[in-house]
């Protein structure tokens, strides 16, 4: 397993992290205690949650995913062995359920909001420090969940991102977080985040986690730079689209008990027919030079120079193998440059 230096921390973090929002949802807490297992064994040192999840989120799971993770601490002891990541949810009025007495329901990235939901995650997890704590989506108003064009709203009433950021401080300060980070963020927010750290002193971003993979390369457009250039590491997710780049929707099929079975409604990104249309080249493409579609997927996201992490997530034990083998493939040249061409030829996809 490779590592990598989580931005500019004295963290070195493995080049595959286990994702695990499917936990207490697809899957049991037997079945997330043993992926840890599994993961930890085959050199993987990083795991990433969050507090809303299981995904999709509702009040029956919310925060399981964490109490899962905590029952693996208390049972096994293992908290120094694992980077941990979790995020707090940005604005939404999807969680009444979560903090219902700030904002009329409204989850918010206000100063009170973010310290009560890191002590929240704190007590879910069974530990008292997280090693990096993300912002899961901005607080105001912009592109982000794949939205390509930005429309501007001057009206905006959004928790200034100095005051989030101060909030973070304090959990810095208090030992509760080691770093934090930002996630579904733009090129404009990344470098707010820079400035303010500079200039008032505050915790500097040591990673962004944003989607990215064949079919959706957004971030490559602007925010690539700033992660190159500032140390600021893509966390990708989505690195399968959904897993659709595994190729077992195609054609109509609809495996049971599979995610987009399961939840399509919620996922229609990848679903079009142009988009199956260039999954189909990637597959192809794959067969072609003998490759797994899964693993010629991830390994094209692990041989990203902006990269840090390659957050992958699975569902059944045979699966966590396949993406975490992802770590010790290197694609050709040649592949590379088919790659290429069929991304020259359709750039946006999903749009």
């Amino acid at each position: 397993m490779e590592y990598r230096r989580l931005g500019r921390t004295d963290l070195d973090v493995s080049l595959i992290c286990l994702g695990t929002m499917t936990w207490g949802e697809q899957n049991s807490e037997a079945d997330g205690h043993a992926q840890l297992d599994y993961a930890l064994e085959h050199g993987v040192n990083f795991v990433d949650t969050a507090e809303m999840y299981a995904v999709p989120p509702r009040e029956a799971t919310y925060g399981r995913t964490e109490e899962i993770i905590g029952s693996w601490f208390q049972k096994t002891g293992r908290r120094q062995d694992v980077i941990l990541a979790s995020k707090v949810s940005g604005r939404a009025q999807r969680f009444p359920y979560a903090r219902p007495h700030l904002h009329d329901g409204e989850t918010r990235l206000d100063r009170q909001s973010i310290l009560e939901a890191c002590d929240n995650s704190l007590k879910r997890l069974k530990t008292d420090y997280i090693d990096l704590y993300q912002v899961h989506w901005p607080d105001r108003s912009t592109n982000f969940f794949g939205q390509l064009g930005y429309v501007h709203n001057p009206d905006d009433d959004a928790i200034e991102i100095e005051e989030t950021l101060s909030a973070l401080d304090e959990l810095v300060k208090a030992g509760k977080v080691r770093h934090v980070g930002v996630s579904n963020e733009t090129p404009w927010g990344m470098m707010r985040y820079l400035a303010l750290a500079d200039s008032k002193g505050l915790p500097r971003i040591a990673s962004i986690q944003d989607p990215y993979n064949l079919l959706f390369r957004q971030f490559e457009v602007g925010a690539a730079e700033v992660s190159c250039r500032e140390q600021v590491g893509l966390l990708a997710y989505s690195p399968l689209a959904m897993g659709t780049l595994s190729g077992k929707y195609l054609n109509g099929q609809m495996p049971e008990g599979s995610r987009m079975a399961l939840f399509g409604e919620y996922f229609p990104r990848y679903q079009s027919a142009k988009v199956q249309g260039e999954i189909a080249k990637y597959v192809s493409l794959a067969n072609e030079y003998g490759l797994d579609p899964v693993q010629m997927a991830l390994a094209f996201v692990n041989q990203q120079v902006f990269v840090t992490s390659n957050i992958i997530g699975a569902t059944r034990m045979d699966q966590l193998e396949t993406c975490i083998g992802s770590a010790n493939i290197s694609l050709p040249e040649e592949v590379l440059h088919a790659i290429a061409i069929i991304h020259k030829e359709t750039p946006f996809p999903t749009s």
